[in-house]
């Protein structure tokens, strides 16, 4: 499967009468956006705020941040199963709005939500402090249940995104990059010498507000299969969890896992990329030995000599990571870990809730116990008041000139267990 990635690069984003991309800024009509997000009857009230690069900003609470992407040529759209009709995708042309993303936020629905500061200490550790961001500030109505707050912002902000990706349609990509996997018996042959590597994705599934979504099924309803790492570029894998924010994958992790580009960085020099194995992280045990027991017979059957695996969200989840690695290297197959770590505040507790003798190449992302003071922003976007108890915060951790004392959990992708930021431990 074959998919050329085509990148508009935005360098600014403004309110505009009329939405279009212009010599690299992103110009979006307002009016037009609130239309799209209150055309769901769940929310009573909506707005929309920029936040760039260095302005004193801060969004909290973050649900979800999506990358704008088009489908140009091949078959399905955008996030399949979701928004677009259930096709397969990761094939063909796509258009990507590189350095914008949309950000969803509004009043709490899990307590597992996130901060993004655009500048000062807490924007070291987020890398949406980075992005041209069009935030989406939805409120909803009185009567409206979490779960059913969580899918209406969900869908809020897949819709605008895909309302921003469409006026990169018919444009000319400043950059071309192309991604190609070749079927299981092409790739055999291919790269005889360099040993075959497969990728173990770990999704997280573990009950209500803790979803994520495969072609808009819910991963806790599936096994582990396979899939093509490109199938993830165009929105095959989606966000809907309420995990920590600091190991939170959001959509646009799962767009841009960095996981899959490093690994096609290196397909034919140091290794052979053979394809992705998609797992859930489950509650009851029964579950997470017959997910286990998959991806160590998927890892076998592709004949790999090595994985990397990545988890997502800490504590439950580490059984399953340690399963996989276990049962995996038990196939005489290399593994090597990506999780982070809550190791207290002081770095000296047990890092992971579970451990094993083969767990012995492991990659972290860094202690999110870690506390991280966050001096106060010209401007909030969204609700402050959630500092004190949101994953990370606690009672006191609002002050009264607006500055935060919490744990990294609070940040927006602090210590992503794709590695997808620059925070690690040693």
């Amino acid at each position: 499967m074959k998919l050329e990635l085509g990148y508009i690069f935005i360098k600014d984003i403004q309110f505009a009468e009329k939405s279009k991309v212009e010599n690299g800024t992103l110009y979006v009509n307002k009016e037009e956006v609130k239309a799209i997000i209150l055309e769901d009857q769940n929310f009573k009230s909506a707005d929309v705020e920029l936040a760039k690069p260095g302005e004193s900003v801060r969004i909290m609470p973050v649900k979800d941040v999506i990358e704008p992407r088009v489908k140009v040529e091949g078959p399905g759209g955008i996030f399949p199963g979701m928004v677009s009709k259930v096709e397969t995708v990761g094939s063909g042309k796509t258009n990507v709005l590189k350095g914008a993303a949309v950000i969803t936020t509004g009043k709490i629905v899990g307590f597992q939500e996130g901060i993004i500061d655009m500048t000062g200490p807490g924007a070291e550790y987020t890398p949406f402090s980075q992005t041209n961001n069009l935030v989406l500030v939805c409120e909803p109505i009185e009567s409206l249940k979490q779960h059913e707050h969580e899918k209406a912002l969900r869908f809020a902000g897949y819709k605008v995104a895909m309302y921003l990706g469409e006026l990169a349609k018919n444009m000319t990509p400043d950059q071309v990059d192309t991604f190609e996997t070749p079927t299981l018996v092409e790739g055999i042959k291919m790269y005889p010498e360099l040993p075959r590597v497969a990728y173990v994705c770990m999704l997280q599934s573990q009950g209500l507000m803790h979803d994520t979504y495969v072609y808009g099924v819910d991963a806790k309803q599936t096994i582990s299969t396979l899939i093509y790492p490109t199938e993830m570029m165009d929105g095959a894998i989606v966000s809907g969890n309420c995990v920590s924010a600091c190991d939170k994958n959001t959509t646009y992790h799962h767009l841009n896992n960095p996981v899959v580009h490093d690994l096609f960085a290196e397909h034919g020099k140091t290794l052979n990329f053979v394809g992705v194995i998609i797992t859930n992280e489950n509650v009851y045990l029964a579950d997470k030995e017959r997910s286990s027991n998959w991806s160590a017979k998927l890892a076998e059957y592709l004949g790999v000599d090595g994985v990397i695996v990545s988890e997502e969200g800490f504590g439950n989840p580490d059984t399953d990571l340690i399963m996989n690695c276990k049962k995996i290297e038990n196939k005489g197959i290399k593994t090597v870990l990506i999780t982070d770590e809550y190791a207290g505040r002081d770095g000296t507790s047990q890092s992971l809730a579970d451990a094993d003798v083969r767990a012995n190449a492991v990659v972290t992302g860094g202690n999110a116990n870690e506390v991280i003071e966050l001096p106060p922003m010209d401007k909030i976007i969204g609700h402050v008041e959630v500092a004190d108890v949101i994953a990370g915060g606690f009672d006191g951790s609002l002050h009264a000139d607006g500055s935060i004392t919490a744990e990294l959990q609070v940040i927006t992708g602090a210590t992503n267990e794709m590695g997808f930021n620059k925070l690690s431990a040693r």
